[in-house]
């Protein structure tokens, strides 16, 4: 039985063997058309790839400028922080903040947090999805989670927060 057994593997062995060659160029078809560069360091990032442009509070905002409006939401690393949201408090529309001004809060099954406004200026829009469905914070706080957008009276508060890198500097100081 044993021998059997190895003579029906030596001739499995070789019927396979010969497919091996066609494997090979194919794995070398498909690695020169891969669209990462195996010279080239990865490196891993709590930041979203949306958040490129984005300038961070030490609270954990995060404000996008387009056009002279501040579009605000808290960051991945906060985010996490807090767990699943449940419920966001935000201003009302015409509300004048200043900066690092209490604004609004959010709750989470694990903890509540107070938001903070990085910039001075007024609230002109609210994100009104978060009434229903507060778990975008968590899902998308880059893009569909974000909390209001507001004016911005002083731009040179801008200079005062951190970019990607000094946050992510920032976030690691901190553990």
């Amino acid at each position: 039985m044993k021998m059997a057994m190895r003579v029906a593997l030596q001739c499995f062995s070789a019927n396979f063997s010969t497919k091996l060659p066609q494997f090979s160029q194919i794995a070398q078809i498909t690695a020169s058309r891969r669209p990462w560069r195996n010279d080239v360091p990865r490196t891993l990032s709590t930041a979203s790839p949306l958040s490129t442009a984005l300038v961070f509070t030490e609270k954990h905002e995060w404000v996008r400028v387009e056009g002279g409006v501040g579009t605000v939401g808290i960051s991945n690393f906060a985010q996490e922080a807090l767990g699943d949201v449940v419920y966001c408090g935000l201003p009302e529309v015409g509300q004048k903040l200043d900066q690092m001004e209490e604004f609004g809060a959010l709750e989470s099954v694990k903890a509540a947090s107070e938001l903070y406004s990085p910039l001075t200026g007024e609230v002109t829009e609210i994100n009104t999805q978060l009434a229903d469905n507060p778990a975008l914070v968590n899902k998308s706080c880059y893009d569909e989670g974000w909390l209001l957008k507001m004016t911005i009276e002083n731009p040179s508060e801008l200079d005062g927060l951190m970019d990607d890198q000094a946050y992510e500097k920032f976030i690691k100081s901190l553990e």
